[in-house]
């Protein structure tokens, strides 16, 4: 035992964890851990611009990598400005450890300068909220957090320090292992959902993100192969399942592929597994999958049978119940009338798009380019928004964890920092953040820190000059009255590139179709600092397929005011 600070025994607690990378902010009541943490040669220390970005960047960063992410941030505004990347992470299950300063104990609760309750702020959006009151306690807690943040349905954890338990005197002591108890599936739920599959005429795997957190890819591979079954993967599953296999039919939701939004519509078996029926894959829940019976699988026991109710619920981690599946399903159906269903959708609903009539880019050209010339081995980060779901559409994802954004909570600004993130986790892959002109603004200032720090993310700004999705609602909703969403981008104003280069990036500007693939081309050979490209693209460009919210799935789009019929016979 070493008699050490505080703050030297939470360093070293973080290095015995495993902790690589730590994004933050020094300030007054967290400074005394900034000062090991200098001499540590085991933790990098990223300096970002805002404890928001620490926050995006933690997140992308444990997406990229499986790891938990860290950031930190001192007390007051500092651990304030971490609620929003916290709740996001918590709404889709990233786990990340928050270690924020706090107020000296004597003077918590007397609202003493910059203090702020992040604690109780905090335990409504995170798996647990710790405040450290004994500095002895320290390694036990950073341990504890760590293995929370990873474990079970994975999410966010916060250690909130006093500054006095940082500066004060203790003993280092190594802390125990810390055992996450697995839960096993149950064999009577996973024979019962065996044979519902076996017997099914129109089943569909239903896939959400816990697939990829539980790194079940090969495994979800293997079962759908077997039987043959359609699958169809979630905002947050894109690249669980290989866009370009037979049996992928897209993305579900308010704007997914008709094929798999018809797949689920008209089932008569959902096999979901770690998602959790979301209200942007299931419009008005009464009218979802109306005549499926459904296998839920989930590792959080809360999640089964919240929204849809589960005929089999299997609780487990998705990778130990696709296993006792493929144990278990030694028979495929028979799925040829389904199949030629879906394949007819497939030909008749392709994924499409038109020019823009002022003559500017069409994003969805943009994003189809750069994921082709990109290609699969990269990752894709995105804001929310219309990018967002063209993003999601037109790059081809062959491999989980490819594509990192916002799903549960929808921040905006999320794309940069989580890309920074992403590249100091695998930084020998390339890293693309698809952007929004108006996300970007958000968080754009993450950029000098990349400059700063080596990290030489790409940045595609898909620049419409608006608030792009708000103005899709404006003209399909409110008759065309654009309020308060102009953004004046497609003005200058500002000058995208100019202030790429004035934040120590390289600016790229693409206005015409013929200097799409040489832009994208020229921003993949500069290595040596960040790139952004301004792609100006049409204002009035539009989501579809969509289904609009408050309908049910059967009212999809493919264009506005044209839906396509699924009461035929199958």
């Amino acid at each position: 035992m070493d008699t050490v600070t505080g703050a030297s025994s939470l360093v070293r607690a973080l290095e015995d964890a495993g902790c690589e990378v730590v994004f933050g902010i020094p300030g007054g009541a967290i400074l005394p851990a900034y000062d090991p943490l200098l001499d540590s040669a085991k933790i990098r220390h990223v300096l970002v611009r805002h404890e928001q970005g620490a926050g995006h960047a933690a997140s992308g960063y444990a997406q990229a990598t499986g790891r938990v992410g860290v950031c930190v941030a001192t007390s007051g505004p500092g651990a304030t400005n971490l609620v929003t990347p916290l709740a996001d992470a918590y709404m889709d299950s990233v786990p990340v450890v928050a270690i924020t300063g706090q107020v000296n104990r004597s003077v918590i609760g007397t609202d003493a300068f910059q203090e702020a309750d992040i604690r109780s702020i905090c335990l409504p959006i995170t798996k647990h909220a710790f405040q450290v009151t004994e500095p002895e306690d320290i390694p036990a807690v950073i341990a504890e957090a760590f293995a929370l943040a990873a474990g079970g349905r994975p999410g966010p954890v916060l250690v909130d320090i006093p500054k006095d338990v940082l500066s004060a005197t203790t003993t280092y002591t190594p802390a125990l292992p810390v055992h996450t108890p697995k839960v096993t599936p149950a064999a009577n739920e996973v024979r019962r959902a065996a044979t519902l599959i076996t017997s099914a005429s129109r089943p569909v795997f239903y896939i959400g993100g816990g697939v990829v957190r539980a790194g079940a890819a090969a495994e979800l591979r293997t079962l759908a192969e077997r039987t043959g079954i359609p699958v169809v993967t979630t905002l947050m599953a894109r690249g669980a399942f290989p866009d370009s296999h037979r049996q992928h039919l897209g993305m579900p939701g308010m704007h997914g592929t008709v094929p798999a939004v018809a797949a689920l519509q008209q089932s008569d078996l959902l096999i979901a597994l770690g998602t959790r029926f979301d209200d942007r894959v299931t419009g008005v829940l009464d009218l979802f999958a109306p005549n499926a019976a459904v296998i839920h699988a989930d590792i959080d026991p809360a999640e089964i049978s919240k929204n849809r109710k589960a005929d089999v619920a299997i609780v487990g981690d998705c990778k130990d119940v696709l296993v006792s599946l493929i144990a278990a399903v030694r028979q495929a159906p028979v799925l040829t009338s389904w199949w030629a269903y879906l394949d007819g959708l497939r030909d008749r609903f392709p994924l499409g798009y038109d020019w823009p009539a002022d003559g500017k880019l069409a994003p969805q050209h943009v994003i189809e380019r750069i994921g082709t010339l990109v290609g699969p081995e990269a990752i894709y980060t995105s804001g929310v928004g219309q990018h967002q779901m063209w993003a999601a559409q037109y790059v081809g994802y062959e491999r989980p964890g490819s594509f990192i954004n916002s799903g549960g909570l929808g921040t905006m600004g999320f794309a940069v920092p989580a890309a920074m993130g992403a590249q100091c986790g695998v930084p020998d892959r390339a890293v693309w953040a698809i952007d929004g002109d108006g996300c970007f603004q958000m968080t754009n200032q993450e950029l000098v820190t990349c400059a700063l720090e080596g990290i030489p993310i790409k940045v595609a700004v898909i620049n419409n000059g608006n608030l792009g999705m708000v103005r899709q609602w404006q003209t399909l909703f409110y008759q065309g009255r654009y309020s308060n969403t102009g953004l004046s981008t497609h003005k200058r104003v500002p000058d995208f590139v100019a202030l790429a280069e004035a934040l120590g990036c390289a600016g790229l500007r693409c206005e015409e179709k013929s200097e799409v693939d040489d832009v994208i081309l020229r921003a993949m050979e500069i290595r040596d600092r960040p790139v952004v490209i301004d792609f100006v693209v049409g204002e009035d460009a539009q989501v579809w397929p969509m289904v609009a919210a408050g309908t049910g799935n059967d009212e999809i789009m493919t264009v506005r005011d044209f839906k396509p019929l699924f009461d035929e016979d199958l």
